[in-house]
């Protein structure tokens, strides 16, 4: 995103706000660039229970949705102590779960990181990826399939 635009908004998206902790660090003594994808996994899972349809609950209607693409885009280094600000965003539905990420620090809004995550339906009786989105998300999140 260039400078001077803001980021889009979805109707879904959830934020969550935490601090970095001294464990998340690296020898440099900045976050340690695997520990995002914790990050990312907390802010996500706001998101589901938000919506209503978590992890259990996608199990429960008999659906994994794994990972299957993740992009990270590392703009610069958060450190001990700075107070953080995780955004995601569900993006697209349809055929599989897209959700967009930002990292910001939470006093400046300065962007720190930038993701994305793609998953998908998996039939968990027949272990068979769907290439459409199951009726239960499009009700979980009140639009009808297109």
């Amino acid at each position: 995103m260039r400078k001077g635009h803001k980021e889009p908004a979805s109707r879904w998206f959830a934020e969550v706000e935490m601090q970095v902790q001294f464990f998340d660090l690296d020898p440099m003594e900045i976050v340690w660039h695997g520990r995002y994808v914790k990050y990312l996994e907390v802010v996500r899972c706001a998101l589901l229970d938000k919506i209503d349809y978590n992890y259990p609950q996608m199990k429960a209607s008999g659906y994994a949705w794994p990972v299957i693409d993740m992009h990270l885009r590392y703009v610069a280094p958060a450190t001990f102590g700075q107070r953080l600000k995780l955004r995601a965003d569900l993006v697209e539905w349809e055929n599989r779960l897209k959700i967009d990420y930002l990292i910001t620090d939470a006093d400046s809004g300065k962007r720190l990181h930038r993701a994305s995550t793609i998953q998908v339906a998996v039939d968990i009786a027949s272990g068979e990826m769907c290439f459409a989105s199951p009726p239960v998300l499009f009700e979980k999140l009140g639009v009808e399939p297109q």
